[in-house]
């Protein structure tokens, strides 16, 4: 059965995936360990998309995932309303149409940031240094049966 994307169940479908990854785990089993490896996933989404699904999107007009991830393993994933709430280390920016690509495996992790489809606030080279970690990350996020909302 298909999982509407973006939602709360998806994200939790893509902790499950992830957690159940075993080469990811290897991949990033010492991302986030001593410093904070935890990610807000920011989707930039349209005024169209606003208008049919206000009840997801912050004062911000975007959407935001907190994704604890640490040692290998993603601890916790949940939409949050305003980046306050949580502490994290990192930030990818992009698009909703990006962020489609990206669940499709049309458009890799390491290769939309650097060429500009993503943004990302926090230290580039970490992420560059575990970026075997990002590509099965993405990897997990393209075996779900997915539904778009937009």
């Amino acid at each position: 059965m298909a999982v509407d994307f973006p939602s709360d169940g998806w994200i939790e479908e893509w902790k499950e995936r992830l957690n159940e990854n075993d080469e990811y785990a290897e991949a990033a089993s010492d991302w986030g360990v001593g410093w904070n490896g935890d990610f807000v996933f920011t989707i930039e989404v349209d005024g169209e998309f606003v208008d049919e699904f206000p009840d997801m999107v912050g004062d911000d007009d975007k959407i935001h995932y907190y994704v604890g991830l640490e040692g290998g393993e993603c601890t916790d994933a949940h939409r949050v309303e305003d980046l306050d709430e949580v502490d994290y280390g990192f930030e990818l920016i992009g698009t909703y149409d990006n962020w489609k690509k990206l669940a499709k495996g049309e458009i890799g992790a390491i290769d939309s940031l650097m060429s500009g489809k993503f943004d990302l606030n926090g230290d580039m080279q970490r992420v560059m240094q575990y970026s075997d970690g990002a590509v099965k990350m993405v990897e997990s996020a393209t075996e779900i049966e997915t539904e778009y909302l937009h």
